[in-house]
């Protein structure tokens, strides 16, 4: 009878079958592979939209309202999607007085998720966004990512099997064992973005660098020892 019992900590991988059985199935070895692919974003995801301060709620939201519909429309004309435009936000909250008793105005956001899935056009977009919002013009996320990551996921997947089963071989190899059947396999995977741009107040010109997306995959697998 073979007896095995090892832990490495660092390497995410257990032995077991440090009992009394001669039964294969109570010999395994259960190792984590993991698997990452890089690929090149096509789409850019943005947050923004505008802020306005006035006397009274009525002021404050209807400024807001139209300043947004003119940052939307502008987009629009840039190259977006209308459909591609989703209102995220809308607050309309008090300012007080410097002692904290009296309001002397309010403050009304309205904010939009924006999917530019040109990315030639993207600067362009955000720079039309800017230009119609003017000073009231918030920007709160831009980042980039994919709009369809199952093929790098696919690919990452395997190469995350190819490392669990690489490590597990090499575990049998030193136990004098033959690597078995595979009893169980769990997964875990994460697309992941690449965030490029946060600011509160308004600029022009923006200069993006869309990099590349890293998609990375997780695998834990069991094989029977035998």
């Amino acid at each position: 009878m073979t007896t095995i019992c090892a832990a490495a900590a660092g390497f995410a991988l257990v032995l077991t079958g440090c009992g009394s059985s001669d039964s294969d199935r109570d010999r395994n070895v259960s190792v984590v592979g993991t698997g990452e692919v890089r690929g090149a974003p096509d789409i850019l995801n943005a947050d923004l939209g505008a802020q306005v301060n006035a006397g009274d709620v009525s002021a404050a939201v209807d400024g807001v309202n139209a300043k947004a519909k003119a940052m939307a429309d502008a987009m629009v004309n840039a190259g977006v999607q209308r459909e591609d435009i989703q209102t995220s936000q809308l607050s309309v909250q008090p300012e007080y007085a410097p002692e904290g008793r009296n309001i002397t105005g309010y403050r009304a956001t309205n904010s939009v998720h924006v999917v530019v899935r040109d990315l030639s056009k993207a600067s362009a977009v955000l720079d039309a966004a800017v230009k119609a919002g003017g000073n009231d013009t918030r920007i709160s996320n831009v980042s980039f990512d994919l709009a369809d990551n199952s093929t790098l996921l696919t690919d990452a997947r395997a190469r995350a099997f190819e490392d669990a089963k690489s490590r597990a071989q090499e575990y049998a190899d030193l136990s004098g064992l033959k690597l078995g059947e595979v009893e169980t396999i769990t997964e875990s995977s994460n697309g992941g973005n690449t965030p490029m741009y946060r600011e509160s107040a308004p600029t022009s010109d923006f200069a993006l660098e869309p990099g590349q997306q890293t998609v990375s995959f997780t695998v834990q697998v069991t094989w029977n020892l035998k």
